[in-house]
């Protein structure tokens, strides 16, 4: 006992001095180190480009393409998360296989030659349900997630040195030889913090020494992180970086941007928020100007929400007007603005890197200048008014576009402007290939609706449906059984619920509907209902879309009903029933195996809602990339050969009356030649007659449909 206390008290000691070495030098990290002024790899200063590709929202065999147009596109560093509830979704059963294949993924970067930031987290938000906790946290007695914790800190440093071993055992580190120049611990910590009190500070400083302790050899990084301890590098993530980041809060660490957001995510039921080129390009030069070395974009490549992964409301194409869209197609003119605003800056990248900086004012415009020696002169000149700009710098006129920067990388000749754009723009085309038109090839089957003495589990409460649930469907059967003495009585039938989606049956025929939206997930349900003199049975369906990912407490995030009241009698603390998920999930019918455990039906004039759809295609020749139209139903899941492609809910339309997100795509290693099973679980009602297979490519016209 006496000596593994020395042994602990010595490695205490060792780590303290560890941090003082990283906290006041730059002789940390192995091959990587880090001044005042920028990253140092191979003892070179480095102004680096990167761009956000996560591995899980795309397939291994997208990979090789995404990165090599990421490279092409001008970016030295690819960045990922790492998706623990998709690692371990269940405690100490790991999962790395297909999609969630990381070391893969890195060796394939590698190949390449691009740098890799990795971001374990482990919490990541990322519009990821559940922010990538996996929800078995939820049940450990005591646990405060992100806080002074024990339980908390011991399975985050579980498996973040999971993580850190696995890399290391791959020789993918920097120090090792490998990609990996940069490692990230926690996430935007910062914007909750307040909320821990003390046990926030005390977290975040555990945190970082938790993560320096593992020895990757190379520096680690804490975005929104302004207190983020030495030697720890704080970094920004925003739209405009460049303005809003105050300053590395250490005199010895580089400012870093680890998300600059090329558009926005939507959720379901908004518009697309977009974000245009030259506006990305804008405020790359700011921050470049203010002496930035670093930039990452995110989303480089957003990509697909496969499954029930994304978080509450989020649809799931991701991020698709980043640089690569959602199917791997190059977006013009954002891709090849960046590119050529990225080869401006590195054609003076040295003189910016070591050169001395001295901004001049231009009137009411801004020079920033830096000078390595009498010869070596780069400048950047900014406009940042709303109208066109003339002014004199170094006894030359030059015409400023409103809201940019001119570079010069000689201090003379204007190599690129963020305003004028030269590349054309593209947009997509989808052709449709194949129609869905036939009824005799469609088979369908109706889920069951429980009804009370349908259940096993019964509590005389209502209960919260993350907790019940435990993410394993989107779905959680409500059942109550009432009994009346009147004949054909009118009831009012009352639900208060906290989210996210509601349908309700009295004696198995739905009654009604409602659902809640991405700013506020919880709604009120209030119906008029006809029960039958005796027993009547109530099923109610709660149907969560993705799982919350962000804020302080996750662990106390509720979700389904919490109120249910008929002619004003509170039922709530009365005894339910309860199912969890759907009997087609559990036999799993979208599968061929789970297929043939059911009767389907022929489809016939079926429109009854929770319905499932089956029928077959044959993939469309050549290497397009291949979606979906579903423009046609309403809401829930589509399986492609077993393997789901995501929620779909087009009938939740945007304030102009569109549906968010109309095609779904396919990922062409998800589909043989011809056989095709094609599965759909339809909530509400719709048209399966007119689903389209479309292909897409990129096109000079505006997104247009054509029938083959």
């Amino acid at each position: 006992m006496e000596l593994s206390i020395k042994l602990e008290k010595l490695r205490q000691l060792e780590l303290h001095l560890l941090l003082l070495v990283m906290a006041f030098g730059t002789a940390h990290g192995g091959n990587v180190t880090y001044d005042r002024r920028s990253l140092i790899i191979d003892d070179q200063h480095r102004i680096l480009f990167s761009g956000s590709i996560h591995y899980p929202r795309s397939t291994p065999e997208m990979w090789p393409s995404l990165i090599a147009k990421a490279k092409e596109g001008g970016l030295d560093v690819i960045q990922t998360y790492v998706f623990w509830n998709l690692h371990e979704p269940l405690q100490g059963q790991y999962d790395f296989r297909g999609r969630r294949d990381l070391v893969r993924f890195i060796k394939e970067i590698q190949a390449q030659g691009l740098y890799v930031t990795l971001r374990i987290g482990p919490f990541i938000e990322s519009e990821w349900t559940y922010g990538g906790l996996p929800l078995w946290l939820h049940d450990i007695p005591g646990i405060i997630f992100r806080s002074d914790n024990e339980p908390f800190k011991l399975q985050m440093q579980n498996f973040t040195a999971k993580m850190v071993n696995m890399m290391k055992l791959a020789n993918l580190y920097a120090s090792q030889g490998g990609p990996i120049i940069l490692s990230q611990i926690e996430n935007e910590y910062g914007t909750v913090e307040r909320a821990f009190h003390e046990s926030g500070v005390s977290y975040i400083h555990w945190a970082a020494q938790m993560a320096v302790g593992l020895q990757t050899g190379v520096p680690w990084i804490m975005c929104k992180q302004d207190d983020a301890p030495d030697p720890v590098i704080n970094t920004c993530n925003g739209l405009r970086c460049g303005k809003t980041f105050a300053r590395p809060n250490s005199l010895n660490k580089p400012s870093l941007w680890t998300e600059n957001w090329t558009s926005r995510y939507p959720a379901f039921g908004e518009e697309t928020r977009l974000r245009s080129a030259e506006d990305i390009a804008y405020n790359v030069a700011l921050f470049i100007a203010k002496n930035g070395s670093y930039v990452n974009y995110y989303m480089y490549h957003g990509g697909t929400n496969f499954d029930r992964t994304a978080s509450a409301f989020v649809t799931t194409a991701y991020y698709d007007d980043a640089p690569l869209d959602e199917y791997g197609l190059v977006r013009q003119p954002k891709w090849g603005h960046l590119r050529e605003l990225h080869a401006a800056i590195k054609a003076c990248s040295e003189t910016l890197l070591y050169g001395t900086q001295t901004p001049f004012n231009l009137g009411r415009q801004q020079a920033y200048v830096f000078k390595r020696n009498a010869t070596e002169c780069a400048a950047l000149l900014e406009n940042s008014a709303n109208r066109e700009a003339t002014v004199q710098f170094q006894n030359v006129t030059y015409q400023l576009p409103p809201q940019s920067f001119s570079i010069l990388p000689d201090c003379k000749n204007v190599a690129f402007n963020t305003a004028k754009v030269s590349v054309p723009h593209n947009t997509r085309t989808m052709m449709s290939q194949s129609k869905f038109s036939s009824s005799e090839k469609w088979k369908v089957y109706n889920e069951a609706i429980p009804n009370y003495d349908d259940t096993s589990l019964r509590e005389n409460k209502i209960l919260d449906q993350i907790s019940s649930a435990k993410d394993t469907s989107d779905y959680l059967w409500y059942t109550y059984r009432i009994d009346t003495n009147s004949l054909n009585a009118q009831s009012v039938l009352s639900v208060f619920s906290r989210g996210h989606v509601l349908h309700a049956f009295v004696n198995e025929v739905l009654v009604g509907s409602a659902h809640g939206s991405h700013k506020n997930s919880n709604f009120n349900m209030e119906i008029k209902i006809n029960l039958r003199e005796g027993e009547n049975n109530i099923s109610l369906l709660s149907a969560t879309v993705g799982l919350p990912d962000s804020g302080a407490h996750l662990e106390r995030r509720a979700a389904g009903l919490y109120k249910v009241t008929i002619d004003g009698r509170d039922l709530t603390h009365q005894s339910w029933g309860y199912q969890v998920g759907l009997l087609g999930e559990k036999l799993q019918i979208y599968t061929a195996i789970g297929s043939s455990k059911v009767q389907w039906k022929s489809l016939g004039n079926s429109t009854n809602p929770l319905t499932w759809y089956q029928t077959t295609f044959d993939a469309p020749a050549g290497n397009d990339p291949v979606a979906l139209d579903l423009s046609s139903m309403g809401k829930g899941q589509a399986w492609v050969n077993g393997q789901n492609i995501g929620r779909y809910w087009v009938s939740f339309h945007t304030p102009k009356g569109n549906p968010t997100q109309q095609w779904y795509h396919i990922p062409r290693s998800f589909l043989k030649s011809n056989g095709n099973i094609l599965v759909l679980f339809e909530e509400e009602t719709g048209n399966r007659l007119r689903i389209t297979l479309d292909t897409i490519y990129s096109t000079v016209n505006s997104i247009v449909k054509k029938n083959t």
